[in-house]
């Protein structure tokens, strides 16, 4: 009899490890080509381990759905370890917030053992679609080839680029489709090389939906001309076609000191934004894009996704969607975001020097705080 029992019991644990096979097997038949989702630390952690890590990290069951969101290649790695150990150490190290990483090539191994080893919430790597890295049907290849080499004889930055036309092209219109990003509700854009030099000290996607911010920068620039020749002219006819896509109570007077005849250039500075996935799926957002696209000009000027995306939001969003962040300390160089005041920079253990902060040095912030209405921080004038 105890013979009989021991192989009864045999014959259930082979059975189900039978099932456990089959529906590994069913997994991986069905895995989309262009996504590997793992663990922090571990592509081998188990279920009940990874239910134990997120008991021990103390994650909310009810937190924001929001993920932090890189566009990377794997020579992007050195660069990106700093970028992620800042964005650990000052912030997601107390919330354990996921990690998407998209490239247009398939991370090596090395990238994906050293970005999971530093990232504290689930990790997610993704293939960008060929048909989002790639010129469309209508793009007049020889027109494009033209007019990078007549970029690169004015000296234009990035101007005889075409991996940087198709990341901008991607930026502007694809990201937020992509299949990995389809369960969030926030991102937060993370670039290589990037700095926080003070503590996050709140979960600021829990503060964007909270007060239902769409929107988040910290700070802004005006856009080089030559890269943008017709970017506003084809805005103008795209609102003449369609003005039922415009917001009331918009920030349209920010891009324009002509009345909207002709754009200042002012864009918020796009390698750091924090926003809410819907706006961008939103009907308006897709049409314009569309609009652009077919227009050509990714490919023969250099529209980046920061004047793209800028305009979008000052023209479809209202304008009590879109939050400045005073407090990030956040550096991309050659620029500097840094709290002016003194007792702000102590309570958050800030690294930076107030005199590198940019905000007030021929940005286009202080016209933001004008049309806005906001109160500019005492001592502003001091730091121009």
């Amino acid at each position: 009899m105890a013979l009989i029992r021991i192989n009864a019991r045999l014959v259930r644990l082979v059975v189900f490890a039978l099932l456990l096979l089959v529906c590994g097997f069913s997994l991986v038949k069905n895995a989309s080509p262009n996504a590997e989702v793992t663990n922090s630390g571990s592509r081998a952690v188990s279920g009940a381990a990874r239910a134990v890590s997120g008991a021990v990290h103390g994650i909310r069951k009810n937190r924001v759905k929001a993920t932090f969101v890189t566009l990377a290649r794997n020579s992007d790695l050195s660069g990106l370890l700093q970028s992620i150990a800042h964005v650990e150490d000052r912030f997601n190290k107390n919330y354990h917030y996921d990690w998407v990483f998209l490239n247009e090539e398939p991370f090596s191994e090395d990238f994906k053992k050293g970005v999971s080893e530093l990232v504290s919430g689930n990790v997610k790597f993704g293939l960008v679609p060929t048909e989002h890295w790639s010129y469309p049907a209508w793009i007049d290849r020889e027109k494009a080839a033209l007019a990078r080499e007549e970029m690169v004889r004015k000296n234009v930055m990035y101007g005889g680029s075409e991996s940087y036309r198709h990341m901008c092209r991607f930026e502007s219109g694809f990201f937020f489709r992509h299949e990995l990003l389809a369960d969030y509700e926030y991102y937060w854009r993370v670039e290589p090389d990037i700095k926080f030099k003070c503590d996050i000290d709140y979960d600021v996607f829990q503060y964007m939906k909270d007060n239902d911010k769409w929107y988040g920068w910290t700070i802004s620039l005006p856009e080089y001309g030559e890269t943008i020749p017709t970017l506003w002219e084809t805005t103008k006819k795209f609102m003449k076609q369609y003005p039922q896509y415009l917001a009331k109570d918009n920030n349209y007077g920010w891009l324009s000191e002509t009345g909207g005849e002709t754009y200042n250039g002012c864009h918020f500075w796009s390698n750091f934004e924090v926003g809410a996935l819907k706006f961008w799926r939103l009907e308006a957002y897709m049409k314009y894009f569309d609009f652009l696209d077919k227009s050509g000009g990714f490919f023969y000027e250099r529209w980046g996704d920061a004047p793209v995306h800028s305009i979008a939001v000052s023209l479809f969003m209202p304008k009590d969607k879109i939050h400045f962040f005073p407090d990030l300390g956040y550096y991309h160089a050659p620029f500097t975001n840094c709290p002016i005041d003194d007792a702000t920079r102590r309570l958050k253990r800030c690294t930076c020097d107030p005199k590198e902060d940019m905000t007030w040095k021929g940005t286009c912030t202080p016209k933001y705080f004008t049309m806005n209405g906001m109160k500019r921080p005492k001592g502003w004038e001091n730091f121009t």
